[in-house]
C-alpha cells in the first residue's frame, strides 16, 4: 500500500453540474494550502456547487462510506481498467497523458522551462490554456461506489494532487483499486495537446521566420496587455527583463470570450505568487526600487523627481554621517551629493551596487586640484559597504514617506470637517523620524478620536450606503472629560500641555501659569457632575489625569525629551531568579549580570538576554539631564492658593513623566535591539566576506589565481583501528584522478605507498583536516614523511625546489557537504569521508565556489556567536550581499558556467542584475542559441546569426561587464575587451586608448576596423605584445576633456581600462588564508578562547597513573599532564586516590593550543581559585552591584547545599556528573542520538541516561541496577522499563539507546514525518482538508511534551475532527496501541488496519458519523504512565 496515495492528483468533480467553470488549482505541500485560480464562463453559476444534481442525504451509512472513500486509490486496478479502455479515444488520451506526465517529471521540465526554451529558440510554443477544459459529465455510465475494502483505508491518495511528493510504495499489498471518481474525470477533462511534430522547426529559414513571427506577435501582445490591463509600459518592460518576454503573457491577456477584463491597475504581485517572487528572484531583494509609487508618478517631471531624491539624500546623509566620526567636515556637502548621485543611479538608471561601484567610481570620490598644485587629490566618499547601506536606508526612507503620507491623509480628513490644529501644523514640517510621525499620529487620535471615527464611518458608509453612528457611542474617558464641565477645571490649571512643552524645549519660562483666586478643592465643587464625577475629589483626580495625558501626548515634549534619554539615559540590569541560577561566572551574559549606571551603547553587543528571561533592562534619566520641570509649570505667585495649585501641577508632571519614562524605555529598547541586530549582521557579513575574499591556494611555482593540483588527507574521527586514512587527488580541472585508503600512515608499508603516491601524482599542496585532535598527529606524520623523503615542488624558476606544503584546510564547508544530498548526487559511489576530502580539495582550489554551492545552507556556518538571534531573512540578505560583492569582483566565465552549471553556474545568480531565475534563463537561452557565447554583444541577440536575445537592455547594462569570455585570437569576431572588466559602454574609450598607445592614425584605424571588426585595434595591441605602451598615456588630460565635453566623470574608468588592457580580469582577491593556531584548535576541538582558557576548571578523564605524573585527557580530546606536585596526596599514594578511567575536576595551569597539550592541577586550593571568564576587578563600584551579587551568591549556596547529595562517579567515557538540566545543555551542541550517563536522583541503585531525541527534546531513561557489590559499583544486571535487561552499560547503550535513536532517525527520514510542533501539523492537515475536502491524510510529528513519543495525527475528511494516536519508540520497533511494528512501512499499514477496525466496530454500535475518539483513552493512559522521561533531577 503506497504512502503517496493520500493525495489525488486529479480533481474530483460531480458529474451532475450543467454549467461550466474553468479551474486551476495547485496544492502547496509545504503549507498544506491550495492555490486556486478561476476563470468563469458567462453561461451559468459557479461550478463549485458540484452536487446540484444529487439530493443531500443524511443516511449514516452513506456518511461512513464517504469517510472511507477519502482514503484509497488502487493503482493496479486503475491500470487494468485503463488497459481495458485503451481502444477508446478517452482511454488512449488518458494513457498518453500519463506517459507524457511521467516523462516531464523525469526530465524536470515544467511549463516555465518549456516557455523559456521555446522563447529563446524562436519556436512558437502554442499557448496551452493553463486551465483544463471541463466537459459535462454523464451520470449514467458508472454508479458511485458506496463501500470500500480494507486495503483502501488510509491508502494515501496524496500523489494525485501532489505530483512532487516522494513515493513510498508498499509491496505487501498487491491489489489496489482506482477510485470511481477518477474514472468519472475522464468525462470531464481534456487537455490541449501538441502532436509529436507540431511546433518543430528545422531549417534556419524556418527558425528565422518563426523568430520574426514571434517578434511581431510579441509586439501585438504588448499592445494588448498595455491597452487591456492598464499596465504601464515601463513596468511591463521590468517584468520582461525579470521573467522573460513571453512566458507569462497568458496570465495577462486571455481571449475575450473566456474572461471579462476589469479596469483595474495590475501589479507584479497581482500576477505572480508572492512566495515565488521572494524565493526565486534574488534581484528583487537587491533592487527594492522596482515598485516606487512615490517616484513613478514623477517620472515625467525630472526636476520634481530630483527634488525628492535630494530630500532623501539629505535624510540618508544625516543617518550615515554619525557613523563616520572622523569624516572631514568640509567634505560633508560632497558626501551628500555622492549619496544623491547613487540614488539617481539606483532609481533612475535602475542599476545595482556592483555596477555603481565598478563603473561609477568617479562619483564615489571627490577629486580636486589644490590651489597652486598640478596633481589631483582624490578623497574617498563612499565605499562598497556603504552603497549597500544606502539601499537599506532607501527602504527605511520609503517607509517613512508612506507613514508621512498616511499621517497627512488623517489630518486632511480632519480639515475636511473644519478642524485645524496649530500644534500639528507647527510640528509636522519638522518631523524627520518615524518616532516623530508616531507622536503626531498619537496626538491626533487622542485629540480628535471621535472626529476621526466619524470620518472613517462616513468614508465606509459612502461605500456601504450607511453613514449613521450611535450618538455618544465609543467615547473614551478623556473625550468624556473634554466634553464635560470638568474640562473647565482642567483649564483652571492656567497652562496648557503645549505651553509647558515649549518651556521644556527652551529650558526656560516663556509661558507662565496663572493661578485662580480660590483653592483647587473649592473650585472643584463647581464642576461636580452627578452622572460621572460625583465629588470634588473625583473632579480633581479626573482633571489631573486629563492634563497629565495631554502632556504625555504632546509631540513637542516627546521630541524634546527623546534625545535626552538616548544621550544621557542610564541602564540598570536587574537579574531575574532564573538568571541568578543560569548565569554563572562562565556564562556569556555574566558581564551584564549586575551592571548599573551604564550608557546605552553597553548593550549594543547583546540585548537578547532580556528576551530569554534572564535579566530585565531598566532605563532611567538622571535628574541632572532634565530641566527643572516643576519650576517650568509652576506659577511665580506667593500665596497659599498658589502653593496649592503648584502642588497639583507637580502631581500632574509626576503622572505624565511616569508614562513618558515607560514609553521612552520601550523606544530605547527597540532601538538597542535594532542597532544590535545591525551590528551583528554587519559583522557576519564582514566575516563571510573575508572567507570569500581569498584566491585559490598559491604554491611556490604558480601564479596568483592559478588553480593547483591538490591531494587531501583525512582520518575522520581518527580512532585507531577503526578509521582509515583517506586520500583524494584532484587535478587543476577539478577531476578526481585517484582516491586511496590506508589503515594507518605509521605503518611502514603505508608510508612507502603514500610517498609513492605523492611522487607519482606530483600535487602542488597536501591539505589535511579532520574532526578530532587525532588529525594533529596525522599532519605531523605527513610533514615528517615529506621531510624524510625530501619531497619537493618546483618554484618559479626551474632550478628552484621547495618542500611540499602540508597545511590545514578549513573544513566548515566540507562538513556540510559530506552528507548532503548534493554530494550523494555527485558522488554516490563514495563514502562520506571521501566526499569530505573532495570538498577539502575543492576549497583549496576555489573557496568562493564552495561557499556559493552551499546556497541557503550558508546560515549553518557560524560567523558570529549571536547570529542565531538574527531574523533569518536579514542574515541571508547580508550574507548574499557579501557574495555579490566578491562574485562581481571576480566575474564569471560564462562558457565555463555553461559547462558546469551545477558548480560554476552557482555564481551566476549573484551577478549584478541577475538572480536565480534570470541566471537559469540565461543558461537555457545560450544553450538554445548554440551552447556557447562568443561575444558579450550576443547577450542582446544577433539577427545576422539568428541568435535571439538572452537578456533585456537593463539587465545587459547591469551584468555585461561581470560576465567575461576568454579571448581567443583565432575566433572570428572575438573582442579582447570581452575578457576584461571594461563595460561595453566604455569599449570606445578602450579602443581609443589602444590606438593612441600604438600611435595609429585615422586611416590605419579605419583599415583595421574594416578588415577585422571593431575590436581589431585592441587585438593588434595585445597580439603585438605592446600592452605596456598604455602606461605612457596621460589619462588625466583625456579625463578632463571628457568631463568638459560630455559631462562624464571617467578618471577611475580610464585607469581601470589601462589596467585591464595589460592584465585582463586580474586576480584581485587576497591570497589564500592559512588557518591560525586558534582556528585550528577550534576546528579540531570545538573549543574557543572563550570556552577553554588557562585557569579554568574542567572535568578530566585519567588515562594513566604513575608516581611521577598522571596522564589524562580533556573532553575536547586534548591530552594533559598532572605533575606530582600538583596533587594533594597528604602522604597517600596517588594510586590509592586516582584510578584509570576516573573522571575528576582539574584546573588548567597551562594550555598550548599549537601542540594540543595542557598542564593540569588537581589541588583543591587551585580548583577553588579558578579564573573567571570575565574579570570585574577593575570595574568601578558604581558600575557593578556587588551587594546584590553577594546576596545572590549566598542565597544560591544555601539552595545548592539543600540539594547537595553524594556525587557518584562511574568509570565510563559517557559518564558526566550532571543533573538533568546540565545534561540537556551539554547535549544541545551535539547530534541526535548522543547520550550521557549520569547519577540518578532516585538513589544509589539507579542510573540515569539522557539522550538527545531532537533539538530541544531529551529523554531521561531510568536504569535500575541489580546484583550490586556495593553502592558505588555498577550493578551486574541493568533493567530498563521493567522488561529490558542488560549485563553492562555498553550493551545497554548499543542495544537500547542507539537502537531507539535509529528508529527516531527512520521516523524523521520518512516522508510522512512533519517538522515542527503538533500545532503546525494540525494547521497543515486543516489546510490540506480544505484544499481536498474528499481526501484524508495523516502525519507524524514529535511529541515535545513526552520525549520518546511521536504524535500520529490524522484527519478523515473535511468535516472530521483531527485525531491523534501516540507512537512510542522502543528498541528496534515502534509501538502503536500496544502493537509493535519493526519499521515505518509496517507502522503505516498497521495504523490503517487499526483505523479500519475501529470503523467496523463503530458500524455495529453507530449508524454513521465519524468514528468516536478512540484515541482519548489511549492518550490519557500513556500521558500518565510514561515509563521514562520524567526523572530530571
Amino acid at each position: 500500500m503506497e504512502m503517496r496515495d493520500f493525495i489525488d492528483r486529479e480533481a474530483e468533480m460531480d458529474s451532475g453540474e450543467e454549467d461550466e467553470e474553468l479551474i486551476q488549482e495547485e496544492f502547496d505541500e509545504d503549507t498544506g494550502k491550495v492555490k486556486r485560480k478561476q476563470l468563469k464562463n458567462k453561461k451559468g453559476p459557479d461550478f463549485e456547487n458540484d452536487d446540484s444534481s444529487e439530493e443531500e442525504e443524511d443516511d449514516d451509512e452513506e456518511e461512513m462510506a464517504k469517510v472511507q472513500a477519502g482514503f484509497i486509490v488502487d493503482d493496479e486496478e486503475e491500470d487494468e481498467e485503463e488497459d481495458a479502455d485503451e481502444s477508446t479515444p478517452r482511454g488512449s488520451k488518458r494513457k498518453n497523458r500519463r506517459r507524457r506526465r511521467e516523462e516531464e517529471e523525469d526530465e524536470d521540465l515544467d511549463d516555465d522551462d518549456l516557455d523559456l526554451v521555446m522563447e529563446n529558440t524562436g519556436i512558437d510554443r502554442p499557448k496551452q490554456n493553463k486551465f483544463k477544459r471541463l466537459k459535462r459529465g454523464r451520470n449514467d455510465e458508472r454508479p458511485r461506489q458506496t463501500s470500500r475494502d480494507l486495503e483502501k483505508i488510509f491508502d494515501d491518495d496524496e500523489d494525485l494532487d501532489a505530483p512532487n511528493e516522494p513515493d513510498d510504495y508498499d509491496e505487501d499489498i498487491p491489489h489496489r483499486r482506482a477510485r470511481p471518481e477518477d474514472y468519472e474525470m475522464d468525462d470531464f477533462i481534456e487537455e490541449d495537446e501538441l502532436s509529436e511534430t507540431e511546433g518543430q522547426l528545422g531549417s534556419e529559414d524556418e527558425m528565422a521566420m518563426a523568430g520574426r513571427r514571434r517578434e511581431a506577435d510579441h509586439h501585438r501582445r504588448r499592445e494588448e496587455i498595455v491597452g487591456a490591463q492598464n499596465i504601464d509600459i515601463d513596468r511591463l518592460q521590468d517584468m520582461e527583463d525579470i521573467f522573460g518576454t513571453s512566458e507569462y503573457d497568458h496570465l495577462l491577456v486571455t481571449e475575450l470570450d473566456e474572461i471579462e477584463i476589469n479596469d483595474v491597475q495590475v501589479e507584479l504581485k497581482d500576477v505572480f505568487e508572492e512566495s515565488h517572487l521572494a524565493e526565486r528572484i534574488f534581484q528583487l531583494a537587491r533592487k527594492p526600487y522596482d515598485h516606487l509609487p512615490e517616484y513613478k508618478e514623477d517620472e515625467d517631471d525630472p526636476d520634481k523627481l530630483d527634488r525628492l531624491l535630494q530630500e532623501e539624500a539629505e535624510w540618508i546623509s544625516k543617518q550615515m554621517l554619525p557613523r563616520k566620526p572622523r569624516f572631514p567636515a568640509d567634505l560633508r556637502r560632497h558626501f551628500q551629493n555622492a549619496v544623491f548621485r547613487c540614488l539617481q543611479f539606483f532609481i533612475k538608471d535602475n542599476v545595482e551596487v556592483p555596477f555603481v561601484f565598478q563603473h561609477r567610481k568617479d562619483y564615489l570620490i571627490h577629486a580636486f586640484r589644490p590651489e597652486g598644485e598640478n596633481d589631483i587629490v582624490a578623497e574617498k566618499l563612499l565605499n562598497q559597504d556603504e552603497l549597500w547601506d544606502i539601499l537599506e536606508f532607501d527602504l527605511k526612507w520609503r517607509a517613512f514617506l508612506e507613514k508621512r503620507k498616511a499621517l497627512q491623509r488623517t489630518y486632511d480628513a480632519l480639515m475636511s470637517m473644519g478642524i485645524v490644529d496649530s500644534v500639528y501644523e507647527a510640528m509636522a514640517p519638522h518631523a524627520s523620524t518615524n518616532e516623530d510621525l508616531q507622536d503626531l499620529q498619537d496626538y491626533l487620535h487622542f485629540q480628535y478620536h471621535s472626529a476621526l471615527k466619524d470620518a472613517q464611518i462616513a468614508s465606509n458608509g459612502i461605500q456601504a450606503g450607511n453613514t449613521k453612528r450611535r450618538p455618544g457611542g465609543g467615547k473614551t474617558f478623556y473625550e468624556r472629560i473634554r466634553q464635560s464641565r470638568v474640562y473647565d477645571f482642567v483649564k483652571a490649571f492656567g497652562i496648557t500641555a503645549d505651553q509647558f512643552a515649549v518651556n521644556v524645549e527652551i529650558e526656560q519660562k516663556r509661558e507662565f501659569s496663572e493661578d485662580p483666586e480660590i483653592f483647587p478643592h473649592e473650585m472643584s465643587e463647581q464642576f461636580v457632575d452627578e452622572s460621572e464625577f460625583m465629588s470634588s475629589e473625583s473632579v480633581i483626580a479626573a482633571a489631573k489625569r486629563m492634563l497629565a495625558e495631554e502632556i504625555y501626548m504632546s509631540p513637542r515634549l516627546r521630541k524634546c525629551l527623546r534625545p535626552k534619554y538616548f544621550a544621557r539615559g542610564r541602564i540598570h540590569i536587574d537579574v531575574t531568579e532564573m538568571g541568578v541560577k543560569k548565569i554563572d561566572d562562565q556564562h556569556q551574559y555574566y558581564e551584564f549580570k549586575y551592571l548599573r549606571n551604564q550608557q546605552i551603547r553597553v548593550l549594543f553587543d547583546n540585548p537578547e538576554s532580556e528576551e530569554e528571561g534572564l535579566v530585565e533592562v531598566k532605563l532611567e534619566l538622571p535628574d541632572s539631564a532634565l530641566p527643572p520641570l516643576y519650576d517650568l509649570i509652576s506659577s511665580e505667585n506667593m500665596s497659599d492658593v498658589a502653593n496649592s495649585w503648584n502642588n497639583a501641577r507637580k502631581d500632574v508632571v509626576d503622572m505624565a513623566m511616569e508614562k513618558i519614562a515607560k514609553l521612552m524605555q520601550k523606544i530605547v529598547k527597540e532601538n538597542i535591539k535594532t542597532e544590535c541586530e545591525d551590528r551583528v549582521a554587519a559583522e557576519c557579513r564582514e566575516a563571510y566576506g573575508e572567507r570569500l575574499d581569498q584566491a585559490p591556494f598559491k604554491p611556490k611555482g604558480l601564479d596568483m589565481g592559478q588553480v593547483p593540483n591538490v591531494l587531501t588527507v583525512s582520518s575522520g574521527q581518527g580512532e585507531h583501528g577503526k578509521d582509515a586514512v583517506v586520500c583524494v587527488y584532484m587535478d587543476d580541472f577539478g577531476r578526481i584522478r585517484e582516491q586511496v585508503k590506508y589503515p594507518d600512515l605509521r605503518d611502514e608499508q603505508a608510508k612507502r605507498e603514500f610517498a609513492e603516491l605523492i611522487r607519482r601524482k606530483k600535487p602542488d599542496v597536501v591539505g589535511v583536516a579532520g574532526f578530532t585532535v587525532a588529525t594533529h598527529r596525522l599532519i605531523d606524520d605527513i610533514r615528517k614523511l615529506v621531510d624524510e623523503e625530501n619531497i619537493t615542488v618546483a618554484g618559479e624558476n626551474e632550478d628552484e625546489r621547495y618542500p611540499l606544503d602540508v597545511i590545514y584546510v578549513n573544513d566548515e564547508v566540507a562538513r556540510l557537504y559530506q552528507n548532503s544530498h548534493r554530494s550523494q548526487l555527485e558522488y554516490p559511489e563514495f563514502p562520506p569521508l571521501v566526499r569530505y576530502c573532495i570538498a577539502l580539495a575543492r576549497y583549496l582550489q576555489s573557496p568562493l565556489l564552495e561557499y556559493a554551492a552551499l546556497g541557503k545552507d550558508i546560515v549553518s556556518i557560524s560567523f558570529h556567536p549571536a547570529q542565531q538571534l538574527l531574523p533569518p531573512e536579514k542574515l541571508i540578505r547580508k550574507l548574499e550581499s557579501a557574495m555579490v560583492d566578491i562574485v562581481n569582483m571576480v566575474g564569471v566565465n560564462i562558457n565555463e558556467a555553461l559547462k558546469s552549471q551545477n558548480y560554476v553556474g552557482n555564481l551566476l545568480p549573484y551577478i549584478s542584475g541577475l538572480g536565480p531565475r534570470k541566471a537559469t534563463s540565461i543558461l537555457k537561452s545560450i544553450t538554445a542559441n548554440g551552447g556557447r557565447l562568443a561575444t558579450r554583444s550576443e547577450l542582446v541577440g544577433d539577427p545576422d546569426k539568428n541568435l535571439l536575445p538572452v537578456v533585456g537592455g537593463n539587465i545587459f547594462v547591469n551584468c555585461s561587464s561581470f560576465i567575461w569570455i576568454e579571448y581567443e585570437s583565432a575566433e572570428p569576431g572575438a573582442d579582447y575587451l570581452d575578457n576584461t572588466r571594461v563595460h561595453p559602454e566604455d569599449y570606445d574609450l578602450g579602443r581609443k586608448m589602444a590606438a593612441d598607445a600604438l600611435e595609429l592614425d585615422e586611416e590605419d584605424i579605419h583599415n583595421l576596423v574594416n578588415t577585422h571588426g571593431p575590436g581589431a585595434v585592441v587585438s593588434e595591441l595585445v597580439n603585438s605584445q605592446q600592452e605596456n605602451k598604455v602606461n605612457d598615456l596621460i589619462l588625466e588630460e583625456y579625463a578632463e576633456e571628457l568631463e568638459k565635453t560630455f559631462n562624464q566623470k571617467k578618471r577611475a574608468t580610464l585607469e581601470t581600462i589601462r589596467a585591464e588592457l595589460q592584465h585582463p580580469y586580474e586576480e584581485l582577491r587576497k591570497p589564500f588564508k592559512l588557518l591560525s593556531v586558534d582556528k585550528i584548535f577550534t576546528m579540531l576541538t570545538g573549543e574557543t578562547t572563550e570556552t577553554l582558557f588557562e585557569g579554568m576548571v574542567v572535568p578530566v578523564n585519567i588515562r594513566r597513573v604513575t608516581d611521577r605524573y598522571i596522564a589524562l585527557r580533556l573532553d575536547c580530546g586534548i591530552d594533559g599532564n598532572v605533575a606530582s606536585d600538583m596533587v594533594d596526596s597528604s602522604g597517600v599514594s596517588v594510586h590509592a586516590l586516582y584510578a584509570v578511567g576516573q573522571t575528576v575536576q582539574g584546573k588548567i595551569v597551562a594550555l598550548n593550543r599549537k601542540s594540543f597539550f595542557a598542564e593540569i592541577s588537581l589541588r583543591e586550593s587551585d580548583i577553588r581559585n579558578a579564573a573567571r571568564r570575565f574579570d570585574r576587578q577593575d570595574r568601578d563600584p558604581d558600575d557593578w552591584d556587588e551587594i546584590r551579587e553577594e546576596k545572590d551568591r549566598a542565597k544560591l549556596a544555601v539552595t545548592n547545599q539543600e540539594q547537595q547529595r553524594t556525587v557518584r562517579v562511574i568509570k565510563h567515557p559517557l559518564f558526566r556528573p550532571f543533573n538533568s538540566r546540565q545534561a540537556e545543555e551539554y547535549l544541545s551542541k551535539l547530534y541526535r542520538g548522543d547520550a550521557v550517563i549520569r547519577p540518578s536522583s532516585m538513589g544509589m541503585d539507579h542510573i540515569a541516561i539522557t539522550w538527545k531525541v531532537a533539538d530541544g527534546i531529551y529523554q531521561h531513561v531510568d536504569v535500575l541496577e541489580l546484583d550490586k557489590e556495593n553502592e558505588f559499583t555498577v550493578g551486574k544486571l541493568l533493567r530498563v522499563m521493567g522488561k529490558y535487561t542488560y549485563t553492562d552499560l555498553d550493551e545497554l547503550m548499543h542495544l537500547h539507546i542507539k537502537a531507539m535513536a535509529r528508529k527516531v532517525d527512520e521516523m524523521v527520514a520518512h516522508d510522512k514525518f512533519k517538522e515542527g510542533t503538533r500545532e503546525d501539523c494540525d494547521k497543515w492537515l486543516t489546510s490540506y482538508s480544505q484544499a481536498n475536502p474528499k481526501r484524508s491524510s495523516y502525519r507524524f510529528c514529535f511529541d515535545t511534551k513526552h520525549p520518546g513519543y511521536f504524535d500520529l495525527v490524522f484527519k478523515a475528511g473535511l468535516n472530521a475532527k483531527i485525531m491523534c494516536w501516540k507512537v512510542k519508540v522502543i528498541p528496534n520497533a515502534f509501538q502503536l496501541r500496544d502493537n509493535d511494528y519493526p519499521d515505518m512501512t509496517a507502522l503505516c499499514n498497521g495504523f490503517k488496519m487499526l483505523f479500519q477496525s475501529s470503523l467496523q466496530q463503530n458500524n455495529h454500535g453507530h449508524r454513521g458519523g465519524p468514528p468516536p475518539p478512540v484515541n482519548h483513552h489511549y492518550s490519557s493512559h500513556h500521558h500518565n504512565s510514561l515509563p521514562y522521561g520524567h526523572h530530571r533531577r
